[in-house]
């Protein structure tokens, strides 16, 4: 049975689960207006969807899985569950008003919010017994303070750039911390083909964040360098023919890897390598 997936059809969600599906080893479109491809060796169907429709599909059961946003997912209502985060497209959704008028969560109460994202908001209101009247408006809401259309607007925000350009300013705890995530229908059980797709992708997204690292040294050295390159289960360690001396290889992680080599040459190391992995299995 064709394993159903559903991915974003534009913007940065679409780029960035394309780019890791090939690395997974999923073909995936060439034309932007495709909205269908099969990818027969891996017995695997992707339909091009709108992100904010994904969930909704993949609740329903009709896709069996799908790549989308968390906030979309939690303001959709659909019956679906996040079963791998992505770790990209990464964003904060948060309430802001007019500077200096609102300085915590609590203060929207009685306040006209206006938003894109109703699901989210009303969630968050009713889990802190906060009344406030939202208002669901498609696109950019920073104007609807200006036009009194609102008080108060919950968005994502990034940079922060925008609202100030608006005279607005962030204020109270975040409402969603959201990044891509793999969903599947809550309850269900997972469908013939799964677990593989699921276990590729995740393999590339722990290759990303690791890195090969090779290298000599001198045995009386070697189990402080062991303890600087644990890997994942034991590094492999291997005589060299010269005497007194091993080689070591371990999986390390790719943030302060640079730092890491500069500890292991003033450890005695010699002949430092840092290769990349595209892929893996753990």
């Amino acid at each position: 049975m064709t394993l159903k997936i559903a991915i974003p059809n534009k913007g940065s969600l679409a780029i960035a689960a394309s780019e890791i599906l090939r690395e997974s080893g999923y073909r995936q479109r060439d034309d932007p207006k495709q909205l269908t491809l099969i990818d027969t060796d891996n017995d695997v169907e992707f339909f091009y969807l709108r992100p904010r429709d994904i969930a909704l599909y993949v609740g329903e059961g009709t896709l069996d899985a799908g790549i989308t946003g968390r906030d979309l997912l939690r303001d959709s209502g659909a019956k679906a569950d996040e079963a791998l985060t992505l770790g990209f497209g990464r964003s904060t959704f948060r309430f802001a008003g007019p500077v200096g008028r609102y300085a915590e969560a609590a203060d929207v109460a009685g306040t006209r919010i206006a938003t894109s994202y109703v699901g989210i908001v009303r969630a968050f209101l009713e889990e802190r017994g906060l009344d406030a009247t939202v208002t669901r408006l498609d696109g950019a809401v920073e104007t609807s303070i200006q036009l009194g259309v609102a008080d108060v607007i919950a968005d994502v925000v990034e940079t922060g750039a925008t609202l100030r350009q608006a005279g607005l300013e962030t204020f109270g705890e975040p409402l969603l911390q959201s990044e891509a995530v793999l969903i599947t229908r809550a309850g269900a059980d997972h469908p013939a083909g799964f677990e593989v797709f699921r276990r590729r992708v995740e393999g590339v997204l722990v290759a990303r964040g690791y890195v090969m690292m090779d290298y000599d040294i001198a045995e009386a050295h070697l189990e402080r360098a062991v303890e600087l390159t644990p890997g994942i289960e034991s590094p492999t360690i291997a005589p060299l023919n010269r005497e007194g001396w091993v080689a070591v290889r371990a999986m390390v992680p790719r943030a302060g890897s640079q730092r890491l080599m500069d500890q292991l040459w003033d450890l005695g190391a010699r002949g430092i390598l840092q290769t990349d992995i595209h892929a893996c299995r753990l």
